[in-house]
């Protein structure tokens, strides 16, 4: 309805490591687009369980719980993560979900992403056809509606009842003798698919993730043939700094820089 705004959902939460430092520059720029078109920015800071025994990430699935007992009313909400900087020119992609359940497919690390399936899939839905390397999404970026309300509850009650297998499974299992990457990620894609949840695929570029593997970041030591600069910048409307190898040019490093440039 016209009256309904559409809401960008941005946890930032700070755990005391040290990992919410860079998370402001993401909310800056999250509010600048939503300025632009006339979308509310919701900035979720308190988390609702304990994140020891339950993670943030899983707490997420609580948007629609968490937009109602603070009162906002909405249409569609993208539940976006921290580590990311939106573009200034990114248009209104709340404008092409044709009102379905919304991601972008994870072009990272296809063997993370392969091993991550294989291994949650042995474990966890066993009896259940797997989700391809091409279907699967990264939940850094998901748009969601009203009629999703009954899916995010199913996602709650899973982890709900699976939170202590969840972390066992991660922690002490192993699959091909390798550890086990992706839990929440990967359960929500065999959840879509276990419950025929209609999806729009949105393009690269609204979550353009692992940056660091497409040799977009100019790393020295690592890829020195490139400018020092943001060789990305034309490459994309919103940028996930995530699986950046530990260096002195850490996620952190680039989201300040990338708002800097763009922004100030």
């Amino acid at each position: 309805t016209l009256d309904m705004k559409n809401v960008v959902f941005i946890p930032n939460i700070d755990l005391g490591n040290g990992r919410a430092t860079p998370y402001h520059y993401s909310v800056k720029s999250w509010q600048t687009w939503c300025d632009k078109h006339d979308v509310e920015l919701v900035e979720w800071t308190e988390p609702i369980m304990d994140h020891n025994n339950f993670p943030i990430i899983y707490q997420r699935e609580w948007v629609f719980d968490i937009l109602e007992h603070n009162e906002i009313d909405y249409d569609q909400v993208l539940i976006i993560d921290a580590d990311t900087i939106v573009h200034p020119d990114c248009p209104n992609f709340f404008e092409r979900t044709n009102h379905e359940y919304t991601a972008v497919v994870n072009n990272g690390c296809f063997e993370w992403v392969t091993r991550s399936i294989n291994a949650w899939g042995h474990f966890m839905f066993p009896d259940m056809e797997k989700p391809k390397v091409w279907e699967y999404f990264n939940t850094g970026f998901i748009i969601a509606n009203k009629e999703h309300k009954p899916f995010f509850k199913t996602i709650q009650e899973f982890y709900l009842e699976n939170v202590e297998r969840l972390f066992e499974i991660r922690n002490n299992e192993k699959y091909d003798g390798l550890p086990i990457p992706g839990v929440g990620q990967t359960c929500v894609n065999f959840l879509v698919k276990k419950h025929d949840i209609k999806m729009t695929y949105l393009p690269e570029r609204f979550n353009l993730t692992d940056l660091f593997r497409k040799n977009m970041l100019h790393i020295p030591g690592h890829n020195d043939w490139s400018k020092d600069e943001l060789i990305y910048k034309d490459t994309g409307y919103i940028f996930h700094f995530n699986a950046i190898p530990k260096n002195e040019r850490h996620a952190e490093y680039w989201m300040k820089r990338t708002y800097e440039e763009w922004y100030e």
